[in-house]
């Protein structure tokens, strides 16, 4: 097979596709999108001839739909940098880099608030939003635009509770103190989101104008893969309001949210469904009660879903021809209810084939088509 991507034929711009996939109308094919980690990244971009930092190329080459475009952070740094890890200068989770057969990753490490007093949770720093270089947000979101991409702000990291948390100090400290309400953990944690929230207004507004921002994105990893991550009580005590929050700012823009949800998390759909959220992202198949035909059954036509397509199957252990069934069971089974983001599972893991992931995206086109 020729390793560019035939794409489909193509009638509506990518803003109306992604604005009418969130509503439920027939759009001229799926939206589709694109995460991978880093070395299966390289390996297809070289497949395919393109450079692998020159992701709008590659975009294009796919038919990915839509980018994320956030604000630097341009004030005095607020984390210290330890020799040998990577620091986020937004959060100050601090990373090694791990090697392994197929590639490397970053694992969380050295958490910087594990085991310390409540004084040193409750007065943890976080960026001030007004160092953010809006302007700058402002110009790249008209550039991607005239590309022809439709664009949303926020991604799987945003406005999430347990994983950040977990970040900086260790899941299981997050989960106790989460769980028992800490009050230092809840306030460092309600500073935190009340930036992301400050943040995404800014950026907002600034869109506004020339209505530049199609979707908003959230995260939360709540499900492990056969059983809930948190019990309801406790979503709807403590992460339901602080969730709620970027829900009722994105109503306030008149632009729908999604939700990314690892694991088995088809359990709390109700009742995001009732608190206004719009689609849900990542999808694992193999998780309980998450497959295509049950997600379908009992949530399609009220819920997008954007995943689906499991990195964990036969794009990672299977043929192309592999591939090419379980993309064109998928999409059989959730284009008939429209509201479908065709993407992977989380990101296409190193030890996928390169060929695979080119039949991925070329399914896609071959079997994403609305006649």
């Amino acid at each position: 097979m020729n390793p560019m991507i035939q794409k489909a034929k193509e009638t509506m711009t990518a803003k109306e596709r992604v604005r009418r996939t969130f509503a439920f109308e027939k759009t001229d094919r799926v939206t589709i999108g694109y995460d991978t980690n880093a070395a299966i990244h390289h390996r297809l971009c070289q497949a395919l001839g393109i450079p692998w930092d020159d992701m709008l190329t590659l975009y294009q080459a796919l038919g990915v739909d839509y980018c994320g475009v956030g604000a630097e952070y341009r004030g005095k740094p607020v984390y210290e940098q330890i020799p040998g890890r990577v620091r986020s200068a937004e959060n100050g989770a601090v990373m090694r880099y791990v090697e392994n057969e197929y590639g490397a990753y970053y694992d969380y490490c050295d958490f910087p608030l594990k085991g310390v007093d409540s004084e040193i949770i409750a007065h943890y720093p976080f960026p001030d939003p007004d160092q953010y270089d809006y302007d700058g947000a402002l110009a790249r979101m008209e550039q991607l635009a005239a590309m022809g991409f439709s664009l949303h702000v926020g991604g799987p990291g945003t406005g999430d509770i347990l994983n950040t948390t977990g970040m900086l100090m260790g899941v299981e400290d997050a989960l106790v103190n989460l769980a028992t309400e800490d009050e230092a953990t809840l306030e460092m944690t309600d500073r935190r989101l009340d930036g992301q929230i400050r943040v995404l207004e800014r950026l907002l507004e600034k869109a506004k104008p020339k209505d530049l921002v199609d979707f908003m994105w959230i995260g939360e990893d709540l499900g492990t893969q056969y059983t809930p991550m948190v019990s309801m009580e406790m979503y709807r005590r403590v992460l339901m309001p602080r969730h709620q929050m970027f829900i009722d700012l994105a109503k306030a823009y008149r632009i729908p949210i999604m939700i990314h949800t690892c694991g088995s998390s088809s359990w709390v759909y109700e009742t995001m469904i009732g608190m206004g959220m719009n689609g849900v992202d990542t999808l694992q198949p193999e998780a309980a009660n998450m497959s295509p035909a049950y997600l379908a059954e009992h949530f399609g036509g009220r819920l997008t879903f954007r995943g689906c397509i499991s990195t964990a199957g036969p794009l990672a252990y299977g043929t192309p021809e592999d591939v090419e069934q379980n993309c064109r069971e998928t999409l059989e089974t959730l284009m008939p209810y429209r509201g479908y983001h065709f993407a992977p599972t989380h990101s296409i893991q190193d030890n996928s084939p390169v060929e695979n992931v080119i039949r991925m995206y070329q399914s896609a086109h071959w079997y994403g088509r609305y006649e």
